[in-house]
């Protein structure tokens, strides 16, 4: 009953994690009126649902790469503090309309729990380094001067064009770029929860390693496309309006940056936040223009979200994992 409930609270993480990131695939497409919030979100999770089978080895890194599994073997109750710490932030961020990171607020609950149960000693510090703390620091870099270049280049390819031409060719090719940037989300996104409930049924002795299950991949891929259909529109209507104004032009530029960034990320098992990179493509973008076309308040006020996120989540797990052990559900 315990890994059953874990596997739910896990699958309604995911529900959440689509719901709040479901901004970084359809904010600038709505903001640019490219497509209706109704067919965007549509899109956006059909897509989210194909990408998180594109591939596992994100979820094997949520699963072996964060704590060390065999440290944490006799702690059923790790996952689901773990996940506690995640929704709470998710959900706060989510009512505070900030675009933070799911998967950061996943990492840090994971870290968080495994802290409390067995010291520091139960974390893998070379794979945290590797595959969380420098692409918590690359990917947010690569998305912006990706979508700044990009920018760049677009702006002198099509100097000489008319404006109204041009929004005419990027209303469409926004489509497709719009349509990468929600697969490689899931390919990313999905994929961590995949590796949360890989975990879970390795510490019950469900499974013999860390490997996912077929039915966990079409769970969590339907868990996040469920997700992304109800939107996130506090969180679109600040990466849509409030960073910076944007045109088809600009829309398709940052989702292509964001969406190399991410499915590159994707291939070397590194969970990063597609929130980062989106938000950082999108002030790239913005730069290119000039400096003081973005709106760097609200830009502020989304890293101070980020810088807290690991640790806040990782407070939460740690304090679930104790109020857990003192009711007596701790194995």
């Amino acid at each position: 009953m315990l890994l059953v409930a874990i596997v739910a609270v896990a699958l309604f993480f995911d529900y959440t994690n689509g719901a709040h990131d479901s901004a970084n695939a359809i904010a600038t497409i709505v903001s640019t009126k490219v497509l209706s919030p109704k067919l965007a979100v549509v899109m956006a999770a059909t897509l989210n649902f194909a990408g998180a089978f594109m591939g596992d080895q994100v979820a094997k890194t949520i699963g072996s790469g964060i704590v060390n599994a065999d440290m944490v073997m006799g702690c059923q109750t790790l996952v689901l503090a773990a996940l506690l710490g995640a929704i709470f932030w998710n959900l706060l961020t989510w009512f505070l309309g900030l675009p933070s990171s799911s998967s950061h607020a996943l990492i840090g609950g994971l870290m968080g729990s495994a802290v409390a149960y067995s010291g520091f000693n139960a974390l893998n510090f070379v794979s945290i380094f590797q595959k969380v703390l420098i692409p918590l620091l690359l990917s947010p870099m690569a998305g912006f001067f990706g979508g700044y270049l990009i920018m760049i280049s677009l702006t002198w390819a099509f100097r000489h064009a008319k404006p109204r031409k041009v929004n005419g060719i990027f209303r469409k090719l926004q489509i497709v770029s719009s349509a990468l940037m929600a697969t490689s989300h899931g390919q990313n996104d999905a994929q961590k929860t995949m590796g949360i409930i890989t975990l879970a049924l390795f510490i019950f002795h469900e499974i013999p390693a860390i490997e996912i299950p077929f039915w966990v991949k079409l769970f969590c891929a339907g868990a996040m496309g469920l997700g992304t259909a109800t939107g996130g529109w506090k969180i679109v209507k600040t990466m849509g309006h409030k960073i910076f104004k944007l045109e088809p032009i600009h829309g398709c530029a940052a989702e292509t940056a964001a969406a190399m960034v991410i499915t590159g990320a994707s291939h070397f098992g590194a969970p990063i936040s597609t929130t980062h990179v989106i938000s950082t493509a999108v002030l790239g973008v913005g730069a290119s223009k000039r400096l003081s076309a973005v709106r760097w308040g609200v830009a502020g006020s989304m890293v101070v979200a980020w810088i807290i996120t690991i640790p806040a989540s990782a407070l939460v797990a740690a304090l679930s994992f104790y109020a857990l052990r003192f009711l007596g559900v701790t194995s």
